[in-house]
């Protein structure tokens, strides 16, 4: 148990969380009751506003819950019916609220000022309605934004098809080494085997999870086509020009920080291809495979215990103060935020979850790795811009958006790698530790924004009205990794091109994945504040954690001392990955 997540915090049972689920389907219609009257005092729009937001956070609550044990084993048929019945609730939730932005919107910001100052408890939620009037001319009349409530639960369908094969009905072929030993080849063992010394083993470890994948290439097209286009249809609906500014315009992130963060990474590629070559090299290959991407450079790759990782990581916060340091002590070594292990039927991944009532909780497949280290130290940084942002705002700004949170995710990676880099100075250890750095900037700012160019065209091929099919999908996805990886890299082209069916849950989410790129961007601009020793470099980070979604993403992370709105911090960001390469060719050299 020690292990595992602990979900009683939320429900002490599923009895209890079933009770919960039909106690908030009776509370649903009283919304109904505020419509046409949100501008008769402002008492009224107070106890509106109060009563959405407490149904908001007991919805999470609820879907949390359920999500818990869909996670750790998807084929938990309990688990499975519990979140079906919650996805049902929340579309009857959406559409019964959906009147409320249309008819405050139609009060106009001259009668909110009047309400407001009739209650002055309604000041906490200027700001929220100052994000109401941005979006003017995207909210829709009540009904239509009744039936755009009504349509979420099938409209998830697609993601959940994709989700659902991925996670339970894939079926892998087993690995073989190169003394014919088999291994089991699942989304929880992968990332493992592709870390094996045994070059025999990768390979057919990566052969069989995209040979898996391709079995059903013409299935994970046809849902992901029916995503794209539910983001198009969704952007007209609220009249946007495209889906890229339906995405990023709700967010008051500009157009610009997206195509900034393309060309940007466009300019590095030749540094990419330095280091794939400088990888080739080392492990002695006339040409990589994608195999190889994390096969060991170390001689002898460090083993790190759970306990090892969590010790090592309270140890590398420390610059951040004594409350950060016992909150997360609290959490991984008391309350069991952590589901540490692989298990069958656990799903694909990592992630940090939870609501305003919850303490956070942590998903991982824990190896005895740096690779793992990292990881936890990842998604402890989601959990403590959760944990703040719960403690200091109130429910209206109790969330923040994927643009800030995985700036706190790969800050708490940047400091506890800085850590371990000062305090261990053995030769093996430190490539090992740059191997963990490397497979951290590969998918951050390789994978993800190279995803972000494939997810950028095919929304433009369906924005212009074509068809999008399974080899048009992997050939458009071959074509790009190939520019990232260059000659160095030896292209199985169907298998490179499979990659986007490997991310059944970002493709789904508009312009998700560009985010993650410049999350790394803004985390290291801000961690070298911090391990350069600035004066109030800690305490305005702790103040940006706790602002929540109080003031705009980009406000925020000014006030954290990082400006995404600029390129700036996504090249400073390359430039520590050049010296990561340089680094590792020095060490490579030494050794040898």
């Amino acid at each position: 148990p020690e292990f595992t997540w602990d979900a009683s915090n939320i429900f002490a049972t599923h009895t209890d969380w079933d009770a919960a689920l039909k106690k908030f389907k009776t509370e649903i219609p009283s919304l109904s009751s505020f419509q046409g009257r949100l501008g008769d005092f402002g008492a009224v729009l107070l106890e509106f506003l109060e009563l959405l937001n407490d149904l908001r956070s007991r919805f999470r609550k609820l879907s949390v819950y359920a999500s818990l044990f869909r996670s750790v084993d998807s084929e938990d048929n309990a688990a499975n019916i519990m979140s079906g019945k919650a996805a049902s609730v929340y579309a009857s939730f959406a559409s019964s609220s959906a009147f409320g932005q249309p008819e405050m919107l139609a009060l106009g910001q001259a009668k909110l000022e009047q309400l407001i100052t009739q209650e002055p408890k309604l000041e906490v939620y200027r700001h929220h309605f100052e994000i109401l009037e941005k979006s003017r001319a995207h909210v829709r009349s009540s009904e239509v934004e009744a039936l755009l409530g009504s349509v979420s639960e099938p409209f998830s369908q697609a993601a959940q098809t994709h989700g659902v094969l991925v996670n339970a009905d894939l079926k892998f072929e087993q690995a073989r080494d190169s003394s014919g030993t088999m291994f089991e080849v699942a989304q929880s063992t992968l990332r493992n085997l592709l870390a094996s010394p045994d070059r025999h083993l990768r390979i057919s470890a990566w052969e069989s999870y995209s040979d898996g994948h391709l079995a059903f290439k013409n299935t994970m097209a046809s849902a992901l086509s029916s995503g794209i286009k539910q983001d198009w249809f969704r952007a007209k609906a609220r009249n946007y020009d495209s889906s890229l500014d339906a995405a990023l315009t709700p967010e008051h992130i500009p157009l610009e920080v997206f195509h900034n963060l393309i060309s940007t990474f466009k300019q590095y590629i030749p540094m990419w291809h330095k280091y794939w070559d400088l990888r080739r090299k080392w492990l002695k290959l006339e040409k990589l495979s994608e195999a190889d991407v994390f096969a060991p450079l170390s001689n002898n790759p460090p083993i790190v215990p759970y306990a090892q990782s969590c010790a090592f990581v309270l140890e590398g916060m420390k610059p951040l103060g004594q409350e950060y340091h016992d909150i997360m002590q609290r959490g991984l070594l008391q309350e069991r935020w952590v589901d540490v292990y692989p298990n069958k039927g656990k799903r694909l991944g990592a992630f940090s979850t939870g609501g305003q009532g919850t303490h956070p909780f942590i998903f991982m497949s824990y190896h005895d790795s740096l690779f793992e280290l990292s990881t936890l130290a990842h998604e402890l940084g989601h959990s403590m811009h959760s944990y703040f942002t719960w403690q200091n705002q109130p429910s209206v700004y109790a969330n923040y958006t994927l643009f800030v949170a995985e700036v706190a995710s790969n800050f708490n990676q940047a400091l506890v790698r800085d850590h371990l880099f000062k305090t261990n100075s053995d030769p093996d250890f430190q490539i090992a530790l740059l191997e963990e750095a490397f497979a951290n900037f590969h998918r951050y700012f390789f994978v993800m924004p190279t995803l972000a160019r494939f997810e950028l065209e095919i929304h433009e091929r369906v924005e212009r009205g074509e068809t999008l099919t399974a080899d048009s999908m992997i050939e458009l996805c071959t074509n790009l990794f190939s520019e990232g990886y260059g000659d160095a890299v030896e292209i199985d082209r169907e298998r490179i091109g499979s990659t986007w069916m490997k991310f059944s849950s970002h493709l789904y989410s508009n312009f998700y994945v560009y985010q993650y790129a410049t999350g790394i961007s803004g985390a290291h601009a801000l961690a070298e504040g911090i391990i350069a020793g600035e004066t109030g470099a800690a305490e305005n980070y702790l103040k940006f954690l706790k602002a929540g979604s109080s003031v705009y993403p980009l406000e925020a992370l000014k006030i954290a001392g990082v400006d995404l709105s600029k390129p700036d911090a996504v090249v400073q960001t390359f430039e520590v990955l050049k010296g990561y390469v340089d680094r590792l060719e020095r060490l490579l050299e030494a050794r040898s």
